[in-house]
């Protein structure tokens, strides 16, 4: 039993001796906090040492004791081995680390990515408020042309007869017009994995889709419109922005017309909306111009907010003369059968319409600029 005893206590010296060793080479923290542990422990087994002698001392039978005395020579192993085998990874310079048990964290306990919950709305980026379409009418065709008719001018007039007299003669002339319609549209690709493990997809597309189509036809629609009614003579000399505005209405009203809409730029509205008064006493509208519940209007006449009008540039005018006219209406269809989407698990999801427009009085609306001088 002393043999044993002695062995032990020959461990622990030994034991003592490595950790010196590698506590002097690593100055680090950590490994003196992993090296306090490890003596603590070996305290421990000291204790139980001691105990070994006062049953050596009591003469306790030796054949009765030698398994505990067996196991616990193990346990003394198992301590040593444990610590030692994280000793042996230290370098010069380098501390092993030892990880205390503590509350468990996202951070500092999960290996990978957190299951997770998508929501069902994707935060999209908004849509125009206000479409081209919002202001016209529609005419859907068969084919791919639409024409109308256009009075272009007159000669003679009405009068009055003088009895015996002939009556006065009149005549018309009439310009046929064509409006041609064709396809604006566009496209994405994205894999059946893709589509499998975002569901929110399948709701997300079509309505980024529908979107990005409205501002292409917008921006086409306008390019029509810049190019095919009457350009505003107003200037902002002298005037504000509500004067010129207003001076087109009378113009249009002056040759029979009925405007029943004007479009400018967010930036311009508002801009409407600051005017001074003439005493420089804060902000003040005409009389004529009302607003109310975010809707302003000029001698009555409703003054909508688009994005798609170029920068300054205004348009007033009668919009129940200009028609959105429609050969195949706004659709988004999905297809696998795409090029190789098929053998490549790939999707194709495609928005498109075939649309013109057609503006049957070009003198019934005009197109200002605010910067003229």
């Amino acid at each position: 039993m002393k043999e044993i005893v002695d062995e032990i206590k020959a461990l622990k010296s030994e034991v003592d001796s490595k950790i010196e060793a590698k506590a002097s080479e690593v100055a680090d923290a950590k490994v003196k906090e992993a090296t306090e542990n490890l003596e603590a422990k070996l305290n421990e087994v000291q204790a139980h040492i001691d105990q070994v002698d006062v049953l050596v001392q009591d003469s306790v039978d030796l054949n009765s004791k030698s398994n505990e005395q067996k196991s616990f020579n193990v346990i003394i192993k198992d301590i040593v081995n444990e610590n030692f085998e994280q000793i042996s990874k230290v370098r010069k310079g380098r501390a092993f680390s030892t990880k205390a048990v503590g509350n468990m964290t996202l951070g500092n306990n999960l290996t990978g990515d957190q299951i997770r919950i998508y929501g069902d709305e994707v935060a999209i980026v908004p849509s125009p408020k206000l479409n081209v379409a919002d202001l016209v009418g529609t005419i859907n065709i068969d084919g791919g042309t639409y024409t109308f008719p256009r009075e272009s001018g007159s000669e003679g007039a009405i009068g009055t007869q003088t009895e015996g007299n002939d009556k006065s003669q009149i005549d018309y002339d009439i310009t046929m017009v064509d409006v041609n319609t064709d396809f604006i549209a566009g496209f994405a690709v994205y894999s059946k994995k893709m589509a499998n493990n975002l569901p929110f997809l399948e709701s997300f597309l079509p309505e980024a889709l529908r979107r990005d189509y409205l501002k292409q036809e917008n921006s086409t629609f306008f390019t029509t419109l810049s190019s095919g009614v009457t350009a505003s003579t107003e200037t902002i000399t002298s005037k504000n922005k509500v004067e010129m505005l207003i001076n087109d209405i009378a113009g249009l009203e002056q040759i029979n017309f009925a405007p029943n809409g004007v479009v400018i730029r967010p930036s311009d509205f508002f801009d409407i909306l600051k005017t001074e008064k003439s005493t420089g006493a804060g902000y003040g509208l005409p009389p004529y111009v009302s607003y109310e519940n975010g809707q302003m209007r000029i001698n009555g006449i409703p003054v909508y907010r688009a994005t798609w009008i170029a920068s300054n540039k205004y348009l007033v005018g009668d919009w129940s003369l200009v028609k959105r006219v429609v050969t195949e209406g706004l659709s988004v269809d999905f297809s696998d059968s795409d090029e190789d989407n098929f053998r490549k698990n790939n999707i194709t999801a495609r928005v498109e319409a075939q649309v013109g427009l057609a503006i049957e009085r070009t003198d019934a609306l005009r197109l200002g600029d605010f910067t003229n001088t």
